[in-house]
């Protein structure tokens, strides 16, 4: 939370963080209209410790390089960091991983122009074997090229981010029961202009 900027921690459930962070990603809450002011810091689940709120966001044209940054230096801290968007109601897929203080890959996949701007590094694996599956060549480039192959592939990517957090961390659309979980989560302020009117839970 420190190296986040992030302040006031207040501890929720996860059910209650699930709805206040839908409700400011949707412009619901009062004093958050952009979404940017609260993250939910989870308690640690195998392993891991997910930030969960639209500050997160890997591919946000107002966010991007600071999300970039603190990926970099979070793994450098810890190994490793990652951050992910999913749009659930078919609005896209972004990942962004970090290992060792260097960035392996950050892809956006949201049907915008801008998407290809924030391209960075090779394919992952899990990238390569989903278009081999759909009988796509496994490397490939941004370029104008196969208007049918383009589609194939953003159809697929658009729900690629929950299916890449699960096989290389952890999804918060994946936990279970039978997680391991430790510690407690919380709702938190992140160093965002907005936070400085929001209020911790509401």
């Amino acid at each position: 939370m420190t190296m986040l900027g992030l302040t006031r921690p207040t501890a929720v459930t996860f059910a209650e963080a699930e709805t206040i962070i839908d409700e400011d990603g949707h412009g619901e809450a009062d004093g958050n209209p952009d979404g940017l002011a609260r993250v939910y810091v989870s308690p640690e689940v195998d392993g891991w410790t997910l930030v969960i709120g639209w500050w997160c966001d890997p591919c946000d044209g107002e966010r991007s390089d600071e999300v970039l940054r603190l990926c970099t230096e979070l793994s450098a801290r810890y190994g490793r960091a990652q951050a992910y968007y999913y749009g659930a109601q078919g609005d896209g897929s972004a990942w962004l991983i970090a290992e060792g203080g260097a960035v392996l890959r950050r892809y956006c996949a949201t049907g915008e122009a801008e998407d290809t701007l924030f391209t960075l590094g090779e394919p992952l694996p899990l990238e390569r074997a989903r278009r081999e599956q759909l009988g796509l060549s496994p490397a490939w480039d941004e370029a104008p090229g196969d208007d049918e192959a383009a589609s194939q592939w953003k159809s697929a990517a658009f729900h690629l981010a929950p299916e890449i957090a699960a096989a290389l961390g952890a999804s918060p659309l994946t936990l279970t029961a039978q997680t391991r979980v430790r510690g407690t989560g919380v709702l938190a302020l992140t160093p965002h202009p907005a936070s400085a009117e929001a209020e911790p839970v509401i």
